[in-house]
């Protein structure tokens, strides 16, 4: 394993035009394009793709095409979990998904950062990732879009919009979300 994608795994600042992460990325998409291909009805062809390119696919669990992510292999999807159409993963960290999670068409799970106050390191193209943690018989809504970091704890409802981090049993809404009602 080269230094940027240990960097990128331990959360430090790392170059995402590392050679070894660019080959990564690109084997990713090829998988993508093969997944995203597919047809109607192909459900082995899919599923077979899906244990290829995620770190875990738990039994039952579904994903539409178009879906999109980076490098695949630090995506875990529990059991029984659901990702609607055209759903985004930048998973430059670890992305978890619980069991029972329902995740509305064109949500956006992001883990990448780009340093905001030092502008040459932008330029240079450092950046930096965080994980994201959705915990089980989570719904998120059509457009939501996770942040680098958030934990989102069990039995959670998030309405269109941002979310951040969010405690078990309740229902948020808005950008950024907040909390409406305790579920």
């Amino acid at each position: 394993m080269g230094m940027d994608k240990a960097r990128m795994l331990r959360g430090e600042l790392y170059r995402d035009n590392d050679p070894e992460l660019v080959a990564e990325r690109r084997a990713c998409q090829m998988l993508l394009d093969r997944f995203n291909a597919t047809r109607s009805g192909e459900d082995s062809e899919r599923r077979g793709i899906l244990a290829e390119l995620l770190g875990t696919i738990g039994e039952s669990s579904w994903i539409m095409p178009s879906f999109q992510c980076d490098y695949g292999h630090l995506i875990r999807v529990g059991r029984n979990s659901f990702l609607n159409y055209d759903v985004i993963v930048m998973d430059c960290a670890p992305v978890v998904i619980g069991d029972d999670v329902s995740i509305g068409p064109r949500a956006q799970l992001l883990t990448a950062l780009h340093p905001m106050d030092d502008h040459e390191l932008r330029r240079q193209r450092w950046e930096t990732a965080t994980p994201i943690a959705i915990g089980d018989n989570v719904w998120l809504g059509c457009g939501v879009i996770v942040c680098p970091g958030v934990t989102i704890g069990s039995n959670t409802v998030v309405g269109a919009g941002s979310a951040k981090d969010l405690r078990a049993q309740v229902f948020a809404a808005g950008n950024p979300s907040r909390i409406i009602r305790k579920l």
